[in-house]
């Protein structure tokens, strides 16, 4: 019996030469990644359990990259910084990106494949429940908490349950109104937040295979919505050239065997996907922008690692071209390399960036800014009472802020900027030329 991508990646770095789901096998971690929210508890039980003077198991793969509570005053959020750094000089970490030093790359989950540290075969593990992005490149990549990443960061393993697969075809050419994230929603919708708890996601079929990386990236981002150990996307030429523009490194693809064994399949015609909105407080809720229509909102914001990419910007700006939005609209980028393409890819003969300003949108600097909350001063945060229509990953109470009483729809990057010029959400056919 053949086994899926996440079995065979899971087996090779167990030393195995098969693994079945639902055992438990050590791997071998080829990155460990934390950051400034999760990164100075990991650190604190390293220390707690290695000693104080043990050395990280390997100090090229463990990369820290600050991201989420950056750009504040809060001093609990600067004081979590100042752990890293220390920590980073004491061990002589290689890959620190630091917040406004040379090297800042901005939100994790975009700066880890700009850097070159996703490579397909490999196991990824990162102290951020949004790890599974990096599926997104053939490999197996999840969320950790503290205790397992500072297990990991003294001694390069980790204890993994096998998860079986969930295999999603999405069939078609990918319609000009649609994109990732109205796939990934639409799915979610289907199975609930819960449909896929502890399984691997696998997406494929023709709409997945024409869909650029940071697409792909936005479909496995959002796999732990739906309660999945980690997406996964088999690795094609796109995602092999996009690696090895970025890292020589070498890898290996890990395709599914021809009799592979899944849990489960699902099918979806693209061709019969509307955009999608998934109303507050849960990812699952799902609606068509049509029938949210009559919703008002007082704030669009598109950014994180969801939205934040420059695939993002490029279609939000299509729908900005020339027009004006009719409330605050928030324009994240989601790293420095992001925000370098705002002012250096045109449309029209304009920039990405002209777009949105003429259009009347407010800029913050690359992070995760307002996504999941954050200290008051934070950049894009709502307050109570607002209704903001987003392109991040989660709607819970308290999400970006303003507590139970704020209110925060999820779409995609067109979707949102179409609702940023109505002022309630639209359906973005309504605004593409």
């Amino acid at each position: 019996m053949g086994m899926t991508i996440t079995e065979k990646i899971l087996a090779r770095h167990a030393g195995r030469d098969r693994v079945v789901p639902g055992e438990n096998v050590w791997v071998e971690a080829d990155v460990l990644m934390t950051h400034d929210v999760c990164g100075p508890g990991t650190i604190d039980i390293f220390k707690e359990k290695f000693g104080a003077q043990a050395r990280v198991w390997d100090r090229e793969k463990v990369v820290i990259i600050p991201d989420h509570y950056i750009f504040t005053q809060d001093p609990s959020a600067r004081r979590n910084i100042e752990i890293l750094r220390e920590f980073a000089k004491e061990q002589n970490i290689r890959y620190f990106y630091d917040v406004g030093g040379p090297q800042y790359k901005g939100v994790c989950h975009v700066g880890l494949p700009e850097a070159g540290h996703t490579r397909p075969g490999e196991v990824l593990f990162g102290t951020d429940s949004h790890t599974c992005t990096h599926g997104a490149f053939g490999m197996f990549a999840t969320g950790v908490g503290n205790t397992d990443a500072a297990f990991t960061m003294g001694t390069g393993k980790s204890w993994v349950k096998v998860p079986p697969t969930m295999r999603f075809v999405f069939e078609g050419a990918m319609p000009a109104h649609l994109m990732a994230k109205d796939l990934i929603l639409h799915l979610i919708g289907e199975i609930g937040v819960d449909g896929a708890t502890y399984r691997a996601m696998e997406f494929a079929g023709q709409a997945v295979r024409d869909l650029n990386i940071e697409e792909r990236m936005t479909l496995c981002n959002m796999a732990i919505e739906a309660g999945g150990k980690n997406g996964v996307i088999a690795c094609d030429d796109k995602t092999e050239a996009f690696v090895r523009q970025r890292t020589s490194v070498p890898f290996e693809r890990v395709e599914n065997d021809a009799d592979a064994t899944f849990f489960s399949e699902h099918v979806f015609d693209v061709a019969k996907i509307e955009p999608t909105v998934a109303a507050p407080h849960s990812p699952d809720r799902r609606h068509s922008a049509r029938e949210l229509k009559h919703v008002r909102i007082s704030q669009a914001y598109i950014g994180s690692c969801t939205g934040g990419k420059t695939t993002d910007f490029r279609r939000a700006a299509e729908i900005l071209n020339g027009r004006k939005v009719a409330v605050r609209t928030v324009i994240i980028p989601a790293t420095r390399q992001v925000a370098a393409a705002l002012d250096s890819e045109m449309i029209d003969g304009h920039t990405l960036k002209q777009i949105f300003q003429d259009a009347g949108c407010v800029f913050g600097p690359p992070s995760c800014a307002a996504c999941l909350g954050g200290p008051p001063d934070t950049f894009g945060r709502i307050n109570p009472g607002d209704v903001c229509v987003s392109t991040t990953n989660r709607n819970f109470p308290g999400r970006m802020g303003g507590g139970k009483q704020a209110q925060v729809y999820l779409a995609s990057p067109l979707t949102v900027a179409a609702s940023a010029i109505r002022g309630a959400i639209a359906d973005p056919r309504d605004y593409l030329k």
